[in-house]
């Protein structure tokens, strides 16, 4: 059994931009309360589509957030609208007007928004979990520590695993102590915003090539949940077979 500690938790409301650390997370089937319900959208050869970082690398400098919500209470079912704020600090609420016209401005593209509570994820209906021993053994391997943000995960846990243990954890569960439990899905395989500093933009193409060439371009675990609930931060959390129940 691989046991530890939710050591940070992370939400963010628009995809693609910056999110926001929070102390509680309400998780059910669509994964965490709130995450990824906004999108910028553009069009690309004829088809409307979420715009990310991969093409506008600039969303990264704005950042959302939702308005007293950082405790674990905001409601799955209804989560309110995102505020965002734009890198001048310019605050707007999400479906505001002057928001896509900022935006267009400052992305150099037409855009539209939208908002769609069931998520709008890569990968439907999910979690990302990281670890610090393989954040850790990533700049250990690098030379130097890693920003977390790049990876944009929801759950960010210390465990006694040694780095890169949760590659080998597809099919086993995680359970926390307040009830919630989680089924392990596939190793993340990593993009390229990851490479992009989610302060400056700045691209850093070597990260890629390094999590391609050492660990097949894998960081951190897709989960989805069995047992929804809130998670805390510094909650204990178990990695447990099924057959353990």
């Amino acid at each position: 059994m691989t046991a530890g500690t939710v050591q940070q938790l992370w939400r963010w409301p628009v995809k693609s931009m910056a999110g926001e650390r929070v102390q509680g997370l309400r998780v059910d089937g669509r994964g965490a309360g709130g995450d990824r319900t906004h999108a910028v959208l553009y069009e690309h050869k004829g088809e409307v589509k979420p715009l990310t970082a991969r093409e506008a690398p600039r969303l990264l400098a704005w950042q959302a957030r939702y308005p007293f919500n950082r405790d674990g209470g905001l409601d799955a079912t209804r989560p309110p609208f995102a505020v965002v704020t734009a890198p001048d600090g310019r605050a707007y609420r999400w479906g505001d007007p002057r928001l896509r016209n900022a935006l267009a401005a400052d992305l150099g593209r037409e855009v539209d928004l939208r908002r769609d509570i069931a998520g709008i994820q890569d990968l439907e209906r999910s979690l990302l979990v990281t670890t610090q021993a393989t954040l850790d053994g990533l700049g250990d391997e690098l030379s130097g520590p890693i920003d977390l943000r790049r990876f944009r995960p929801n759950l960010h846990l210390d465990l006694d695993a040694p780095a890169w243990a949760e590659l080998e954890w597809e099919g086993l569960e995680m359970h926390f102590s307040a009830g919630v439990r989680l089924r392990l899905l596939h190793p993340g395989e990593r993009c390229a915003i990851p490479t992009r500093h989610p302060d400056t933009q700045v691209k850093w193409p070597h990260l890629l090539r390094h999590l391609h060439a050492a660990h097949q371009q894998l960081f951190g675990i897709n989960a989805r949940v069995l047992q929804g609930g809130r998670i805390g931060e510094g909650e204990a959390v178990e990695i447990v077979s099924p057959s353990g129940l």
